[in-house]
């Protein structure tokens, strides 16, 4: 997680942990005047039209008052959704027997991109098999990587 997103999680996580939410995780896309900060909030239950409405008035006054991007943004709440981005492998534990998409930042084992089921979770360390072959892949050289919902 880039610095500015983990700044971003430890002044968030507060404030939506109070409104009974988990905050999931953070991007900021730079785009100069249009860049987007996303703030994914999950809870037991789903999330609402309203649950996002009631935690970006809360995440858009905190930001007002403490002011951590010093850039032009555009702030979206949402649910991860069904292909939910992770933000650490710990966030993987839930989701064994899965399949994620995994983009690295380095290639390993000649894959930079992949797919791959979710095996295993050790700490920072996750097993993945990927072509009936075991991958493993410390979560800081994953640059991006989501679920893919599976269809029956």
């Amino acid at each position: 997680m880039a610095r500015i997103e983990e700044r971003l999680v430890t002044l968030l996580e507060p404030a939506v942990s109070a409104l009974g939410f988990e905050l999931w995780g953070v991007e900021f896309v730079r785009a100069g005047k249009h860049s987007t900060l996303r703030v994914y909030i999950d809870h037991a239950n789903g999330i609402s039209v309203d649950d996002c409405a009631d935690v970006s008035h809360q995440v858009s006054a905190l930001l007002d008052v403490e002011d951590p991007i010093n850039t032009e943004y555009y702030l979206e709440v949402s649910s991860p959704g069904m292909e939910r981005p992770f933000f650490s492998a710990a966030q993987m534990q839930d989701y064994l027997g899965e399949t994620a998409a995994v983009e690295l930042t380095v290639a390993q084992q000649n894959k930079r991109k992949f797919k791959g089921v979710i095996k295993a979770v050790d700490g920072t360390q996750v097993e993945f098999e990927v072509d009936g072959e075991p991958m493993k892949v410390s979560y800081s050289a994953v640059k991006k990587a989501h679920l893919v919902p599976q269809f029956n």
